[in-house]
């Protein structure tokens, strides 16, 4: 079984997560396919906006816990492959951040720990109602420490605090709440508002959207001033484009542009 599915329709592109006895884990396995993708994506052109989603009754678990403890078995406790295991973990969370393509979650069931990770390292999410997430390894003896990363640039740090310390399960409706979530719809609305924003996207200039992405993510690591300056010379590089002068003058004269991505 392939265990990482991608469709592409039109110019977007749906990776679905296809491990449904495990809860979709991260397993090894797992990781290398959806970094195979990431490595794909980020010089495919033609495609200009990205859907994650997962087989079976839930989004994604987390990382896989036979894996990691079957790994203690080594001479070293495991911390080899734990430092692996997190490294490439971590490419995976921030090559999607990388992307020029937005991103978006289409998450049902549950997310959890690293699951819920994915979930705040993608650019947009889209949950059922009835979805929970948590970042609850703490109900095991371990501490979310790498969900912990994405989560806190995602939510306000009590209540991050909170579902660390706790290990709690929210909604979709308090995730949306939070912010974590762009809007929780109905279960049986869940593919067709994931496609109808991944859409809506893919139809903008797609220079002027992978210029404003990265910019996004560059200018919220650094104060106000230097963020004003960095982004005053991303818009003039985007003004100076030439579809993008294309899209000013149709919007003066009243009529579509006529791009030529």
């Amino acid at each position: 079984m392939t265990i990482l599915l991608r469709d592409d329709q039109d110019d977007i592109a749906h990776l679905t997560l296809n491990a449904p006895d495990r809860l979709n884990a991260l397993s090894d396995a797992m990781l290398a396919a959806l970094q195979a993708q990431i490595d794909s994506l980020k010089d495919d052109s033609s495609i200009r906006a990205v859907v994650i989603s997962g087989a079976g009754k839930g989004f994604c678990g987390g990382h896989d816990i036979r894996e990691m403890t079957a790994a203690r078995k080594a001479g070293d406790g495991g911390k080899a492959a734990f430092q692996d295991l997190f490294a490439r973990c971590t490419s995976v969370m921030m090559g999607l951040q990388a992307l020029p393509q937005p991103v978006i979650a289409q998450v049902h069931g549950v997310a959890a720990a690293a699951g819920c990770q994915l979930v705040a390292s993608c650019d947009l999410a889209i949950a059922a109602t009835g979805t929970r997430f948590g970042v609850n390894g703490v109900n095991i003896g371990l501490f979310c420490s790498t969900p912990m990363v994405a989560l806190t640039r995602n939510i306000p740090r009590k209540q991050a605090f909170e579902m660390l310390t706790t290990g709690d399960l929210i909604d979709a409706d308090r995730a949306a709440d939070l912010g974590l979530i762009n809007r929780a719809v109905p279960p049986e609305d869940l593919a067709s508002e994931a496609r109808k924003l991944a859409t809506t996207i893919a139809a903008k200039l797609d220079v002027a959207v992978s210029i404003g992405k990265r910019a996004f993510y560059e200018q919220l690591q650094m104060p106000t001033d230097e963020a004003y300056a960095y982004t005053s010379e991303i818009i003039v590089w985007n003004l100076l484009h030439a579809d993008t002068a294309e899209g000013m003058e149709a919007f003066i004269e009243k009529r579509a542009p006529d791009w030529k991505k």
